[in-house]
């Protein structure tokens, strides 16, 4: 926390232009797309999306290959080539930025299940935001699980921001950072937080009776075994995948009463900070990031640094883009028309301005700051600038 952001990007940046492992005389790795797997936008099956498609192909090529400097100046290398069946598309950048834009959709979509909506979304907090999903994986899913890692490495060496929504708690866990059982329990689980402080706050069995009276209202208690009448809850919770599971052993048989309550409080605290943490699935993706960039780097980072390093930020800053803007011969920035677009764009909402990102570049986000701060002229525009506006093809019309 003593040191600048700009101060820890120039020394990652360095350290990964000294990581490079595929010099410009090796050919990329290709790896090819078909576009009509996923057509009309409803991926059938997860098998089919890019994601799916791009992890089997890559899982053969060495993570070296994609070990490529950073995009700086010119034509930036990108780990890999992407083509698209049946589809002719000149160069690689669009493709390849394309494709980052379209596997976060999948991956905050129904069609793969690596990552959650987290169940604060359900009351409006932290809408649209999401969370590695919490449960036991399977070995293809594990390897699912290391290509989304890989793909934060290449998207840090690309400096192609990834549209992702994820909660603090992933970032925190990514760098190693130890959770907060309360802000991050909150974040993620706002019904939970307040489940489990209502039973650390209550003062009395009769509050606690009218407490387990409530939840049985709402179906989530039993009847207790002493008296029939008297409803009770049991040591067992629902996790965040909706299954419900014993806090303890014979958990489902032990009633949560005046002495216990605080146990069981706890317990479903230790399990929601489990869940958050999902040391399986956060192996895999550290592996993966690992492979393309040196882990050590994480260590200097704070969990927003990293966050921004790799998603950058999910407003579009119009002054940014306005500096890293170039203007072909004959065009200049006072011309009328060039300020008529400035004053549109200005009356752009952030979701609008985000479409017209996508249009020019093929990605929804642009960096949260560049390595051209040292001011010189030949610096000022690095991938994806600059946004160049050109003149009109004919010359006919005004």
């Amino acid at each position: 926390g003593l040191i600048f952001y700009d101060t820890k990007v120039t020394v990652m940046n360095r350290v990964l232009n000294a990581t490079v492992q595929r010099t410009a005389d090796h050919a990329a790795p290709e790896i090819t797309l078909d576009p009509l797997e996923i057509v009309g936008g409803e991926i059938r099956s997860s098998e089919n999306s890019y994601f799916c498609q791009a992890a089997r192909q890559l899982s053969c090529v060495p993570s070296s290959q994609l070990c490529v400097k950073l995009a700086s100046g010119g034509d930036p290398t990108y780990a890999f080539n992407i083509r698209f069946t049946g589809e002719e598309v000149h160069g690689t950048s669009g493709s390849f930025r394309h494709f980052l834009w379209q596997v976060c959709k999948e991956l905050q979509s129904s069609s793969l299940s690596l990552l959650l909506l987290c169940p604060s979304s359900a009351v409006n907090k932290n809408k649209g935001r999401y969370i590695l999903t919490p449960s036991p994986i399977t070995y293809a899913e594990e390897q699912l699980f290391h290509f989304f890692g890989q793909l934060l490495g290449i998207a840090i060496r690309a400096d192609v921001p990834l549209p992702l929504d994820l909660l603090p708690s992933f970032w925190k866990t990514l760098v190693g950072e130890p959770l907060d059982p309360d802000i991050d329990l909150q974040e993620a689980d706002i019904l939970t937080y307040n489940y489990v402080k209502k039973f650390e706050n209550i003062n009395d069995e009769t509050e606690l009776e009218a407490l387990c009276a409530e939840i049985a209202s709402q179906h989530l208690a039993t009847e207790s075994p002493d008296c029939p009448n008297k409803p009770c809850c049991k040591f067992t919770y629902l996790t965040m995948t909706g299954e419900e599971v014993e806090l303890c052993p014979r958990g489902r048989h032990i009633p949560v009463v005046w002495e216990n309550k605080d146990v069981y409080a706890t317990a479903i605290r230790s399990l929601r900070m489990r869940e958050l943490q999902t040391p399986e699935c956060m192996t895999a993706v550290r592996a993966g990031l690992g492979s393309i960039i040196p882990l050590q780097l994480l260590t200097t980072l704070t969990p927003l640094e990293m966050e921004l390093r790799t998603c950058g930020l999910p407003y579009i800053n119009l002054e940014f883009l306005k500096a890293h803007t170039m203007y072909q011969v004959g065009l200049m920035e006072t011309d009328q028309h060039i300020e008529f677009f400035w004053s549109a764009l200005e009356v752009f909402t952030q979701e609008e301005l985000c479409k017209f990102i996508k249009f020019a570049c093929n990605q929804e986000r642009i960096p949260f700051t560049c390595p051209c701060k040292d001011g010189g002229p030949d610096t000022a525009h690095v991938p994806p600038y600059p946004m160049k506006i050109a003149p009109p093809d004919g010359a006919a019309g005004t």
